[in-house]
């Protein structure tokens, strides 16, 4: 990340920094996920948790969250996790997804949280990761709810397997 938009991003209250981080991310890298409109909720070194509205963009014929946009919401969860590991080492890491596994347990008939509980296990990986010249892989594992309805009933599971290589 540029100097620039470090500076940028310092000046923004700590509420808004993450989700203005994702949604540049977005804007400059990945559309898609601009085009979500993502609110990071909380991110720390043991949790991620991201926001996805329902509303027209990303709601399906049957007014529920359209499947596409929930991969994409856990994407953003273990990415994201992942990515705030790596700007903290303030080491240059390859990131990419080698997997990806998804159980749609229930329609996401509300807006959708996904949740990243292994802020620890990665760092240690990226730990790890800087520490050798090899790629590694890990599984990262999210969960997704619809607090609207149910604040406990999972929705759907994701295991991902993050990609990690020292640049």
């Amino acid at each position: 990340m540029s100097k620039l938009v470090k500076t940028m991003l310092d000046t923004l209250p700590e509420s808004f920094r993450d989700t203005a981080l994702i949604r540049l991310f977005g804007l400059t890298k990945v559309p898609l996920i601009f085009f979500m409109r993502p609110k990071v909720i909380e991110l720390n070194d043991k949790r991620c948790a991201v926001k996805v509205p329902l509303n027209r963009r990303t709601k399906n014929h049957l007014n529920s969250m359209y499947f596409g946009v929930l991969c994409a919401g856990a994407d953003c969860a273990g990415g994201l996790s992942a990515m705030k590991q790596i700007m903290n080492s303030g080491k240059k890491v390859s990131l990419a997804f080698k997997e990806f596994n998804a159980k749609f347990l229930k329609r996401a008939e509300g807006d959708t949280v996904f949740v990243c509980e292994q802020g620890e296990e990665i760092k240690a990986f990226v730990e790890k990761v800087l520490a050798s010249e090899e790629r590694h892989h890990m599984p990262v594992y999210i969960k997704a709810y619809c607090p609207d309805i149910s604040e406990t009933e999972v929705v759907a599971e994701f295991t991902l397997e993050l990609s990690l290589k020292k640049k």
